[in-house]
Formats: structure tokens, C-alpha cells, sequence
């Protein structure tokens, strides 16, 4: 936004920018190349980062499918209900109480 609005602008004209905490006085014609730069850099790094977060959550699925790590209430699609010795599928069977 503050790019687009300082492009209209004289390039003579004086703006003031906020460097390292200290607010300093320049002109547009040298505040604006130092802005675009920003913003191409902080693009790219937003790249950089989903890519990154991208490899790390392929990471995580292969880590949990070679140690066999399923989360609570998570489907184990290996083991499928079974039909019990009363004919129930998944109910509780055989359990003995004192």
C-alpha cells in the first residue's frame, strides 16, 4: 500500500522512514527502491518458509507411518473390524468382571 501510494508521489518530495528505531528523513526517489527491495525479500522468504513446511509435514507422515504412530481417535486402516465369537463386529467380547 505504502508503495503504490509513494509511486504517485514526487520523486523530490521528502517522506520519513522508520530505521532501526530512529525515524529518519529522505525522498521518495530513496525511500521507495529500499521498500520494493523489502518486499521481494520478505516474498521470497515466505516461499522459502512454506517449502520448508511443506518438507517438514512429509517428514512427520513418514516418521509416523515407520514407527506406527497414530494419533487418539484416529483410524487404523490395517486393522479392519473383526467378527467376534458371538458374531458382534467390534462390540466388546469376552471381557470378565469381578
Amino acid at each position: 500500500l505504502v508503495i503504490e501510494t509513494l509511486r504517485e508521489v514526487d520523486p523530490t518530495r521528502k517522506c520519513f522512514r522508520m530505521v532501526g528505531g530512529v525515524l529518519v528523513e529522505r525522498t521518495v526517489k530513496e525511500v521507495l527502491p529500499a521498500l520494493e527491495s523489502n518486499r521481494e525479500q520478505i516474498s521470497k522468504l515466505i516461499e522459502a518458509l512454506a517449502q520448508q513446511l511443506q518438507a517438514k509435514g512429509r517428514e512427520l507422515s513418514e516418521f509416523r507411518e515407520r514407527h506406527n504412530i497414530r494419533l487418539v481417535g484416529e483410524d487404523d486402516p490395517k486393522s479392519a473390524p473383526r467378527d467376534g465369537p458371538e458374531g458382534n463386529k467390534g462390540g466388546p467380547g469376552g471381557v470378565l468382571v469381578s
